[in-house]
């Protein structure tokens, strides 16, 4: 386990100054323009399609993402971006992964991107550690944004954060009924909607979007698919790829088969 030096920029914005972090991985990928997104541990169908595509159009130009490690957004996330592109912000220490079903994500982003923790070795995550993690979330990104958030849920704690730090903060165009959290803040104009991807991630793009290279690696996995290769195989080979395509509905798994719709 390795530890930062207290040479953080973004951390002069927190309330409660971490003394310590801990890290894992690629440490370059504090040094880039950096986007926080959090949001529910059980989105929508919509939510998780609309984050996963905004966390890959800005991974491809250039942008990491930032968010916390856990169930539903953040683990939408995390995969949209790829784990060379992300920093998972822990409750826990580096060493842990938890949630334990975000088990192989975390070791990618290990491997490939940046676990960040201001819990020593061996720390469980408690109560309270989710809320001190969540600013730290919210301290390294330029901007917030929110996929979806119930009202009273962690996720407002964060928004909370943003405020706090006079961090613009962005929301999904949600249905009525859905997401009362960020409707409401649309409606007291504390948050602006994004209601146009590319525009929205033109605005921080620091590299042109890599269409060309995207595409070939679309058209290939689209042809593999079309073999019907078992679930195994395609994960093997297309881990983030998989769910994405999963998620969008253009693929689905039938007898442990990968068929293409």
């Amino acid at each position: 386990m390795n530890m930062l030096e207290d040479n953080i920029a973004e951390l002069s914005s927190m309330k409660s100054h971490p003394k310590q972090i801990f890290y894992e991985g690629d440490i370059s990928l504090l040094k880039r323009v950096k986007i926080s997104i959090v949001g529910s541990r059980k989105p929508t169908k919509y939510s998780r399609q609309m984050i996963q595509k905004l966390s890959s159009l800005l991974s491809r130009a250039g942008i990491c993402i930032v968010s916390g490690g856990a169930m539903g957004i953040d683990a939408v996330a995390h995969n949209g971006s790829g784990a060379s592109n992300t920093i998972a912000v822990l409750p826990c220490g580096v060493n842990i992964r938890y949630p334990a079903v975000n088990k192989n994500l975390l070791n990618d982003i290990q491997n490939s991107g940046l676990l960040l923790s201001q819990f020593d070795m061996d720390f469980k995550a408690t109560p309270w550690s989710f809320v001190v993690r969540n600013e730290l979330v919210v301290a390294l990104g330029d901007v917030l944004v929110v996929g979806e958030a119930d009202i009273n849920s962690g996720t407002m704690r964060s928004v909370k954060y943003a405020q706090e730090m006079q961090k613009k903060i962005y929301v999904l165009p949600q249905r009525l009924g859905e997401s009362y959290a960020t409707n409401q803040l649309v409606k007291e104009g504390k948050a602006e909607v994004i209601y146009d991807i590319d525009e929205f991630v033109s605005k921080f793009a620091i590299s042109e979007i890599k269409n060309d290279e995207y595409l070939k690696n679309e058209n290939k996995f689209i042809e593999f698919c079309k073999t019907n290769p078992t679930y195994d195989e395609a994960l093997k080979q297309y881990p983030n790829k998989i769910f994405e395509a999963e998620l969008a509905g253009e693929i689905k798994i039938e007898n442990g088969k990968i068929i293409s719709i």
